[in-house]
C-alpha cells in the first residue's frame, strides 16, 4: 500500500523539477530521506504501532498537520473526525516527541465564518461561537454523532441515506452556531481543541496557518500547478465549459486568494521563525489586505480567456462564452431560477435545467466565500516577512501577495492551470 501511494505521489508533475535536477539517482534519495508511514489522525496515538512510536518520539522535530476533510458539507462524523478531533490527536502525539521544535497546524481563514470588517488573528476559546448561541460543546457533539450513527443504524440505513443524514446534520449542527458550513465549523473547533490542550506544562511552540482561497502555484516549482477541483476553479470550469451563464457573487465583493505556494512558503517560514519558542501564533495568508481583487475581476478574466482559448468540447466545437450576468445577490440567483423554470414547455428548458441546477449547486457551497464581506488582517504575517526579510530568506520564501500581478497570473498562470489540470472531456 505505502509503495503504491509513493509511486502514486511521485508520479506527479509536481515533481517534474527535482526529476530533471537529480535524474536517476532521485528514487535512491528519497529511499534515504523520505519514510512513509500508513495512520489515522482520528485514532489514539495516531493509529500508530508502539515501537514506530517509540522511534518517532525520539526523532521527530518539526511536525505539520495539514491533513483535512475540505468538503463544506462533508458527512458530520467523517468531518468531525478528521478536523477536529485529528489535530488534538496529533497535538498530544507532538508532546511525547522529546526533540519536537515547532508543530503546525494548517486551519482556514474562513473559521470566521461569514464575519464583516477585518477579521483579526487571534485564535478561539474552547466553547466559543460565532452567533452568541451558549452550549457548544465539543464532546457533547461527539456524542450527537454516535447517537445519530446508531438511529441509523437501526434502522438498517443504506450507505447513501446514511452519507445524506449525517451531511445535513453537519450543517445543522454548523449552523446552529453561527458557521455556515459543516467544513468551517469542524476546523474551528479544531482550533479551540489544540489551544485547549496546549498547556504551559509541556512548553511548546504552535503555529496555526490560515489560508484563504488557495490557488494554482505562482512560481514553485512552477507557475500554475493545481491539484482537483476547489473554491473559485468550480466556477472557472463551469463556465469555460458553458455550464453557466451567471457569475453568483458580488462584483464588488473582495476574493481573497492565494497562490499554493506562497501558503507552502509562509509555513517554512514560521516554522524557522518559531522553532523552540513556546508560543502560540496565528497567521492568516491571503491577499484582501494587501493585494485585494474585487470578484469583477475575476469575472472579466474568464471571459477575457475564453473569448481568446475557447474549451473544445467532446463534440469537437468550440464553446463560446457570453459576458455573462452579474448575479450580484442571491434574490437574483432566484430570479434566474425562476425564470428558467418557465421554460418548462420550451425545447430549452433541459438545458436551461441542468444549468440552474449546477449554478445552485455552486451557490449553495459557496455562497459565504462569493457574498463575503470581511477581510483578513495579515499584521503577523507581515511581521514574519519582514523577519524572512532580515534572514535573507524572502526570496527564496516569497509569501508576499503584493509581488502578485493579478492580471499577469489570471491570464497567463491560473486559468491555464485549471484548463491543464482540472478540465475533462
Amino acid at each position: 500500500m505505502i509503495r503504491d501511494v509513493e509511486i502514486k505521489v511521485m508520479g506527479k508533475e509536481l515533481f517534474k523539477v527535482v526529476k530533471e535536477k537529480y535524474g536517476a539517482n532521485l528514487n535512491s534519495l528519497i529511499q534515504e530521506k523520505v519514510t512513509l508511514l500508513a495512520g489515522d489522525i482520528t485514532r489514539h496515538n495516531l493509529g500508530l504501532d508502539t515501537s514506530t512510536l517509540e522511534e518517532l518520539f525520539g526523532q521527530v522535530d518539526f511536525l505539520i498537520n495539514s491533513a483535512a476533510s475540505t468538503d463544506f458539507d462533508e458527512r458530520y462524523d467523517v468531518a468531525l473526525g478528521i478536523n477536529t478531533i485529528g489535530p488534538a490527536n496529533v497535538l498530544n502525539f507532538s508532546k511525547k516527541c522529546s526533540k519536537l521544535r515547532v508543530f503546525l497546524h494548517v486551519s482556514t481563514a474562513y473559521v470566521c465564518g461569514e464575519k464583516e470588517g477585518v477579521v483579526l488573528e487571534k485564535p478561539f476559546k474552547l466553547g466559543d461561537t460565532l452567533n452568541g448561541t451558549s452550549g457548544l460543546n465539543i464532546d457533547m457533539e461527539k456524542v450527537l454523532v454516535e447517537e445519530k450513527l446508531e438511529e441509523l443504524r437501526t434502522i438498517k440505513a443504506s450507505e447513501k441515506h446514511v452519507t445524506s443524514v449525517m451531511r445535513d446534520f453537519g450543517i445543522q449542527r454548523a449552523r446552529k452556531y453561527g458557521w455556515p458550513n459543516t467544513y468551517s465549523f469542524t476546523k474551528a473547533m479544531g482550533e479551540m481543541l489544540l489551544g485547549h490542550f496546549k498547556d504551559d506544562k509541556t512548553p511548546l511552540a504552535l503555529v496555526i496557518i490560515r489560508p484563504t482561497i488557495i490557488t494554482s502555484t505562482f512560481k514553485e516549482p512552477f507557475p500554475g500547478w493545481l491539484e482537483g477541483l476547489r473554491n473559485i476553479d468550480s466556477f472557472i470550469v463551469g463556465y469555460g465549459k458553458g455550464k453557466m451563464t451567471g457569475f453568483p457573487g458580488c462584483p464588488e465583493s473582495i476574493v481573497d486568494l492565494i497562490p499554493a505556494d506562497m501558503v507552502v512558503n509562509a509555513m517554512i517560514a514560521a516554522m524557522a521563525a518559531h522553532a523552540d519558542e513556546p508560543i502560540e501564533m496565528i497567521y492568516h495568508v491571503g491577499s484582501s489586505i494587501s493585494n485585494p481583487v474585487l470578484y469583477r475581476r475575476l469575472q472579466n478574466y474568464g471571459h477575457r480567456y475564453f473569448s481568446e482559448r475557447p474549451w473544445i468540447n467532446k463534440d469537437g466545437k468550440a464553446v463560446v462564452v457570453r459576458k455573462g450576468t452579474e448575479l450580484g445577490t442571491v434574490a437574483k440567483i432566484l430570479s434566474v431560477v425562476n425564470i428558467a423554470s418557465c421554460q418548462y414547455f420550451r425545447g430549452t428548458y433541459v438545458d436551461l435545467a441542468r444549468k440552474v441546477k449546477f449554478l445552485m449547486r455552486l451557490v449553495e457551497l459557496f455562497t459565504p466565500y462569493v457574498f463575503f464581506k470581511g477581510v483578513f488582517d495579515d499584521t503577523n504575517t507581515e511581521r514574519l516577512r519582514r523577519w524572512a526579510e532580515r534572514e535573507n530568506d524572502n526570496e527564496m520564501l516569497n509569501f508576499d501577495p503584493k509581488s502578485i500581478n493579478w492580471d499577469d497570473y489570471f491570464m497567463y498562470t491560473h486559468i491555464a492551470g485549471v484548463v491543464k489540470y482540472a478540465f475533462t472531456r
